[in-house]
């Protein structure tokens, strides 16, 4: 089990600041996650190849295609304040 000054330490180098209820309770929640990591170092992994993700990924991206544009006026039709042929925009504040 992890004890206080061990929970103390974790929490000094995160920069946290915890009372002692909080203290207590990291100890148990610590200790319950270091006995799961524990069983799950006892599972047989030979064999088994190393993946990154559970299911496979695969490119959802359409494909590159050149297609005809949307026409400069259309494009500008519900702009609120367009200036020669573009969009205005206001300028950033400093």
């Amino acid at each position: 089990m992890i004890d206080r000054k061990q929970v103390l330490h974790v929490a000094r180098l995160a920069r946290l600041r915890l009372d002692d209820e909080e203290v207590e309770r990291m100890s148990a929640e610590l200790s319950s996650i270091l006995d799961h990591v524990e069983t799950m170092a006892e599972l047989d992994i030979e064999g088994v190849e190393p993946t990154s993700r559970v299911v496979d990924a695969e490119n959802v991206m359409r494909a590159d295609d050149v297609a005809a544009s949307l026409p400069r006026d259309a494009a500008l039709a519900n702009a609120p304040d367009p200036a020669s042929g573009s969009f205005r925009v206001p300028s950033p504040q400093a």
